[in-house]
Formats: C-alpha cells, structure tokens, sequence
C-alpha cells in the first residue's frame, strides 16, 4: 500500500511540474506587453500548488515568494490589488527565470532541480526564493548567463 501511496505523489508531482512548465513555455511565448497582461490578468491557486510542488517548496517558503505573511495586503481592496500585482510579478519572475534556466541545461528536470538548490555562487541561497526581489532574480540570472558563457559567477 505504501508504494501505490508514493507512486501516487510522483504522478502528482509529475502533474503540477508538468503543469508549471506548460505555463512557462507559453508565458515566455508572448510578447513583453502581453506577458504582462497577462500576469495582470490574474493567476489560479494551482499555478500556486505548481510552484510549490515543482521547486519542492515548503509552505513556509511559499508564504515568503508570495508575500502572504505580510499582514497590512488584503485589508483594503487597493492593497488586495496591489499584493496579487507583486505576486504575479514574482511568478513572472520565477517562470522567466526557469526559462532561461531550461535554455543553459536543455532539461526541465537540471533547470527544476538547479533552481531548486542552495547555490554557493548565491550565499548558499536557493535560487528559486531569490525570485521574492528583481534584484535577487538579476543575480541568479547573472550566475546563470556565467554558466552559460563558462565563466566564473
């Protein structure tokens, strides 16, 4: 029983990545403006649940890329606003970043899992929680343009 139980989780995980990636692709498909209409849009709770099981996020990370710890958003429906506005930027974020992560390792799995990882070229920080800032995801992008040229982060 235990076997089918874990069997069970992987075709789940397998799902959700599956699903993340499927929403990366066409993100980074459209243009800069409609990417950003996009995301503007608004975003569903499984692309949450995509996030999280993809980069083996645990809720209290979850909480930390999407801001949701931070008390003072959803009092108003202007903050309401402006807190899914910022979330949408960090998953545009994160989705850009595994995109060009996916173009250096030419695998979904190598990109997942190297995002996925503390990184010593980034303090020991893993990459895909440095997406919480644009200054955190420049320096992943910046380790990973090294990578890709060869050179030294």
């Amino acid at each position: 029983m235990a076997q089918k139980g874990i069997a069970r989780q992987q075709d789940e995980r397998g799902a959700m990545e599956a699903s993340f990636w499927l929403f990366t692709h066409s993100l980074m498909e459209l243009s800069g403006a409609a990417r950003q209409k996009r995301l503007q849009e608004g975003l569903s709770a499984s692309l949450f649940l995509a996030v999280a099981a993809t980069f083996q996020l645990n809720d209290n990370q979850v909480a930390i890329l999407i801001n949701a710890s931070t008390p003072r958003f959803g009092r108003r429906s202007g903050d309401r606003e402006k807190r899914e506005r910022r979330v949408a930027e960090r998953l545009g974020r994160i989705a850009a970043l595994s995109h060009f992560a996916l173009a250096v390792f030419e695998d979904e799995r190598a990109a997942t899992d190297w995002l996925s990882r503390p990184n010593e070229s980034l303090g020991g920080q893993v990459p895909v929680m440095l997406c919480e800032t644009h200054e955190g995801s420049r320096e992943v992008r910046r380790v990973l343009h090294a990578m890709e040229w060869g050179g030294v982060a």
